[in-house]
């Protein structure tokens, strides 16, 4: 998989951060991985092989791909 870098909203190379995985429609999303037992009850349909983490609204707003 190739990875190409969207944008940031953060400064100094920290997350979060999105990416394109080149020649497909999917985005990969850096971030604070989300941990707490409360928060993770709250989510559906969870796959072992899932992880989740947590971005700022405008981080999608402002980079992620509109088509």
């Amino acid at each position: 998989m190739t990875l190409k870098f969207i944008g940031t909203t953060s400064g100094h190379g920290n997350c979060p951060t999105l990416y394109e995985v080149e020649d497909t429609d999917k985005i990969v999303v850096q971030g604070e991985r989300l941990t707490g037992p409360i928060d993770l009850a709250q989510l559906r349909d969870v796959k072992d092989s899932e992880t989740f983490v947590v971005v700022p609204r405008e981080l999608l707003t402002r980079f992620a791909p509109k088509e």
